[in-house]
């Protein structure tokens, strides 16, 4: 099909005013927030902006008519090309549909669109006194269906776990164009195995299935207190055992982080008045639920802490504990300031590991950056294993960028080496694909048959995953 003949029958569907064909707007829809799509141009050749399922519909079954690609897209806030258009084709712009359709507070479950903001949700679910845990870094700018689309978690997963443990159901677009409700119908039961768990199917899959057009998800009460502990270590092999501790101990916190050296430094240089003590590695320990609970949870986590820390500090002060979360909340922005002339870029940023090989990867990461002399700032969701590098580079020196790539390459790879995966909430999209054979195996094969049943000309997303 020409473009012009392509524009033209978008604009039949969702109207002139919800499509976008002219170049410098395209242009717009061409990044996310990863490295590599900067180093790129993938264009679509049309974006839609649907605003009901009917139209999303439509639009999927003209595509599949005429084999033409199409990648959802939500905030743009990822990093891993997963919403960009590496095979041209259409872009659905979800970010837009961003209705809250119904909080049903006695069944403890929302029903809204894709386009809702993570945090805009929480907002208006705070008069209800509930909250939907899953909480990622962009939560002012992500949206519900890409946090689908990802199975995106954040700090608190170690407590609350990920998306996927939220959805209780979703209204689907197959490729064709047929609509799915997965879950039941008309159900709002909060527990449900009929069925081939097909909702679990698309939570995960970035929009290599179908295209995600209504969203059920449980909610939770809202804890009513929060206390935070901080403890500094002078050897960072001993953070790892130190969490383990509170672990045995029977005491489940709501985030567990961690700050190595590196990002100790940072957080000093961008914000001196916060002062970090000069540490190999810092822990960070929220505690949530009912004030009682927690003063006792907190106390025993401040004994058991100190067993191998160096310092520690306990509070529950509204006050404090914020100023306490200001040195991890910082670091992401802070690890530029580690090379002046540097900035920093979203690559090799999200491995998994083991929790008793968290240490052995943090100093893994070390060893690489320094062989290839490109600067390395490690922190992340120590509570599950979950490890973020900022890697600071000038981008148009081209020997600092292949030396980069080499970096990248080497993180994933000591992920997988160590018994962990290449990513644990930012998900597969183009950036990691390479790497799916050595972290699954034959699984791979299963998985395309599973996309190929579903999506038999290929048309969702083309190039992510595999």
């Amino acid at each position: 099909m020409k473009k012009t003949d392509l524009v033209n029958s978008i604009i039949k569907i969702v109207g002139r005013d919800r499509t976008v064909h002219e170049e410098t707007e395209l242009k717009l829809y061409s990044y996310d927030s990863s490295f590599l799509s900067s180093r790129n141009r993938f264009c679509p050749d049309v974006v839609a902006l649907p605003r009901s399922t009917a139209e999303v519909s439509a639009i999927m079954k003209m595509a599949s008519d005429n084999s033409i690609p199409v990648t959802p897209r939500g905030a743009g806030s990822g990093e891993t090309c997963g919403c960009l258009p590496v095979r041209g084709g259409i872009v659905l712009d979800l970010s837009p549909w961003n209705t809250i359709e119904e909080v049903d507070a006695p069944n403890m479950q929302v029903l809204a669109r894709p386009g809702v903001v993570h945090s805009r949700l929480n907002d208006h679910l705070e008069q209800y006194g509930l909250f939907f845990p899953p909480d990622p870094g962009s939560t002012r700018m992500c949206t519900l269906g890409g946090m689908v689309a990802n199975n995106s978690s954040g700090m608190r997963a170690v407590k609350y776990g990920v998306t996927e443990q939220y959805i209780l159901g979703l209204e689907v677009v197959l490729p064709g164009g047929e609509i799915v409700t997965t879950g039941g119908t008309n159900c709002r039961a909060l527990k449900n195995v009929s069925g081939i768990n097909l909702t679990k199917l698309f939570v995960g899959s970035e929009g290599t299935l179908g295209v995600i057009t209504r969203i059920r998800l449980r909610v939770w009460p809202r804890p009513r207190a929060r206390g935070l502990a901080v403890a500094c270590f002078s050897d960072l092999d001993l953070a790892p055992g130190a969490v383990l501790d509170v672990y045995r101990a029977g005491i489940l916190p709501s985030a567990v982080e961690i700050l190595d050296h590196s990002a100790i430094r940072a957080v000093n240089l961008y914000r001196p008045e916060i002062n970090l003590p000069p540490a190999e590695a810092i822990l960070i320990f929220e505690l949530d639920g009912n004030p009682a609970s927690i003063e006792w949870e907190g106390r025993e986590i401040a004994s058991l802490l100190k067993k191998s820390a160096s310092g520690v500090e306990w509070s529950t002060d509204p006050e404090r504990v914020k100023a306490l979360w200001q040195g991890r909340s910082v670091v992401a922005a802070a690890a530029a300031r580690l090379k002046p002339d540097g900035t920093r870029v979203f690559a090799g940023e999200d491995i998994c590991v083991p929790l008793d090989r968290v240490a052995e990867s943090l100093r893994g990461i070390k060893q690489l950056s320094e062989k290839h002399s490109i600067t390395a700032v490690s922190y992340g969701h120590i509570g599950d294993g979950n490890i973020h590098t900022a890697l600071i580079i000038n981008p148009d020196d081209p020997g600092e960028v292949d030396r980069l790539d080499l970096v990248v390459d080497g993180i994933h790879r000591l992920a997988i080496e160590l018994g962990g995966t290449t990513t644990g909430e930012h998900g597969v999209g183009l950036v990691r694909s390479a790497y799916s054979p050595a972290e699954h195996g034959n699984a791979v094969n299963v998985m395309k048959n599973i996309k190929n049943a579903l999506d038999p000309k290929g048309i969702m997303n083309p190039g992510k995953i595999f």
